[in-house]
C-alpha cells in the first residue's frame, strides 16, 4: 500500500527557491507588508489595500489588553519559573480558551451558521436551549467596546460593513431586549462579523486572535525576564488565598508505621 502522504497547497520550492501561494519569496519579502503577506498565506491571494487596511486594524485591537488576562498571567508566571522567552510564550498562548481568545471562532460560527435567520428568532432559540451566544458581554466594558466601534468605523470606510455585521449588531439589541440587560458585542464579535465578510471561514476564528496578541504576550514576557528576578512574586497565603481545606488533623494510628 502506498504510504499516505502529507498535503499542501501553501508554499513549495521550486529549482530550490522557496515560492508562498505560487509567489516567489524573495519577491515577497521585497513589496509586502507583514499584514499582506499574513492575508496571502490565510486566504491563498493577494490584499487589496482595503482588505489590507481592515486586517492591519484587527491586528492592532487585539496586541494588547493589559496584564490581567490568563494569557499574560500564564505567561509571566513560567517566565518567572526560571523559563526562557519561547516557553513563557508559549504558556501564554495555551492559556487561550473559550473566556479568552477563543469566542472569536464560536463568534464566526455563530454567524456564518445563522446568518439567513432572523437574529431576534435566532436569540430566542439558543436562549431556550441554554446556549451562550460567543462574542457578548466584557467584563469591563458595560455600554459599549471602544475597539468594536473603532473597527465598525473602519469597516463602513473600507466597504467591510455588510450583512454579517449588520446581523451581530441586531443581535446584541435581541439579547438586551430578551434578557432586559445589555450585553455588549466585544471585540470577539466585531472582529467575528468583520472577517466573516472577509470572506474567512469560522475554523480559522482563533488564528486571528493569535496572530493579533502573540506581539503582546513577547512584550510581557521580555519585561518579566529584564526586569524581574525569577520567583519573585508569591501569593500572600494570608490575604489573597482562602483555604477550604481540613484543619489540622491527627494521623490515625493504622496508617502508622
Amino acid at each position: 500500500m502506498e504510504k499516505k502522504k502529507w498535503r499542501t497547497a501553501i508554499s513549495w520550492h521550486f529549482d530550490k527557491e522557496a515560492y508562498v501561494r505560487g509567489y516567489n519569496l524573495r519577491e515577497l519579502v521585497k513589496n509586502l507588508t507583514f499584514t499582506e503577506a499574513i492575508y496571502l498565506v490565510l486566504k491563498g491571494e493577494l490584499p487589496d489595500e482595503k482588505e489590507k487596511r481592515m486586517l492591519d486594524a484587527i491586528f492592532v485591537a487585539t496586541i494588547e489588553h493589559s496584564i490581567a488576562p490568563p494569557s499574560i498571567i500564564a505567561a509571566r508566571a513560567v517566565i518567572s519559573g526560571g523559563n526562557s522567552l519561547h516557553v513563557g510564550v508559549g504558556a501564554g498562548i495555551l492559556a487561550f480558551g473559550e473566556a479568552h481568545g477563543g469566542a472569536l471562532e464560536g463568534a464566526m460560527r455563530f454567524l456564518q451558521e445563522n446568518i439567513d435567520k432572523d437574529p431576534e428568532e435566532t436569540v430566542k432559540e439558543y436562549f431556550s436551549q441554554g446556549k451562550r451566544i460567543p462574542g457578548y458581554g466584557h467584563r469591563y466594558y458595560k455600554e459599549a467596546d471602544p475597539r468594536t466601534q473603532t473597527l465598525f468605523e473602519i469597516a463602513k470606510e473600507t466597504g467591510f460593513y455588510g450583512k454579517y455585521c449588520q446581523f451581530a449588531e441586531e443581535v446584541e439589541k435581541a439579547i438586551e431586549k430578551i434578557k432586559g440587560k445589555k450585553l455588549v458585542m466585544n471585540v470577539d464579535g466585531a472582529i467575528a462579523a468583520i472577517v466573516s465578510e472577509m470572506g474567512f471561514d469560522w475554523r480559522l476564528g482563533k488564528g486571528f486572535f493569535i496572530i493579533g496578541r502573540v506581539p503582546g504576550i513577547v512584550a510581557h514576557v521580555y519585561e518579566e525576564l529584564t526586569m524581574e528576578k525569577p520567583f519573585s512574586k508569591r501569593l500572600d497565603e494570608e490575604k489573597e488565598v482562602e483555604y477550604l481545606g481540613e484543619k489540622p488533623r491527627e494521623l490515625p494510628d493504622k496508617y502508622k508505621r
